[in-house]
Order: structure tokens, then C-alpha cells, then sequence
């Protein structure tokens, strides 16, 4: 049976967190992979905006 992976990222703060995925292209080797982080909903539109 497979397990819950996802775990709540709500803090008893109030300040709600979210999970995301970002793909990032490696200059030496052209090769792709995911970079996550894990940061408050505030900042998600600022996240994915910065290069």
C-alpha cells in the first residue's frame, strides 16, 4: 500500500507553505533536473519571476 508523501505544510503561525518544482538547465552539460524548495505562498510568484 503506498504511503502518504506529501505531509501539511500549514504551521499553527497561520503562514501556509507550499511545495514547488523548478527545471533548471545545467550550462556545462545542457542537462535538465528539478530543483524543489519548499517556501511560503507569498513568495511563490517571485519564486518562479527570478532567473
Amino acid at each position: 500500500m503506498a504511503k502518504k508523501v506529501v505531509a501539511t505544510l500549514k504551521t499553527s503561525t497561520g503562514k501556509s507553505f507550499a511545495k514547488v518544482v523548478k527545471l533548471v538547465k545545467s550550462p556545462k552539460t545542457g542537462a535538465y533536473s528539478f530543483k524543489e524548495e519548499i517556501i511560503p505562498n507569498d513568495n511563490v510568484k517571485d519564486y518562479f519571476a527570478k532567473k
